[in-house]
């Protein structure tokens, strides 16, 4: 049985030049893409907040789950990946908020920079949904 693909759009200018979507649905696998805080305005939210960070990038990723006919509640694995390691606390609460029920395997890691320096958070999401 062939599985249908669901590619859902970022929005971004740069999706058709990279080749890349927020997310991707194949069968019961949903995979959302390194989500970054960025607003509906397309600039940085909360500059230097990485709490406010990681709920936007969050609810970027929630959205995008939805999108793909999926939710919170299907998540088994989130990566957060910070440009400073030492505030991994404040991520964490955010973190917890979204999926103090849900748990799933969660990785932490410190990366020298992300595209825009403004950011401190990027998130990777990926969900199964129930057969």
């Amino acid at each position: 049985m062939e599985q249908i693909r669901h590619n859902v759009p970022s929005g971004s200018p740069f999706e058709a030049a990279i080749g890349f979507s927020r997310a991707v649905r194949k069968g019961s696998h949903v995979v959302v893409a390194g989500t970054a805080p960025i607003g509906e305005d397309g600039t940085t939210v909360a500059p230097g907040d990485v709490y406010a960070q990681t709920v936007r990038c969050l609810d970027i990723a929630e959205a995008a789950l939805e999108a793909a006919g999926s939710s919170a509640a299907d998540v088994v694995r989130t990566r957060i990946m910070l440009t400073d390691i030492t505030a991994w606390r404040d991520a964490a609460r955010a973190h917890g908020e979204r999926f103090g029920e849900i748990r799933p395997a969660c990785t932490f890691v410190e990366v020298s920079r992300f595209i825009e320096p403004e950011w401190l958070v990027e998130i990777e999401v990926d969900a199964v949904l129930d057969a």
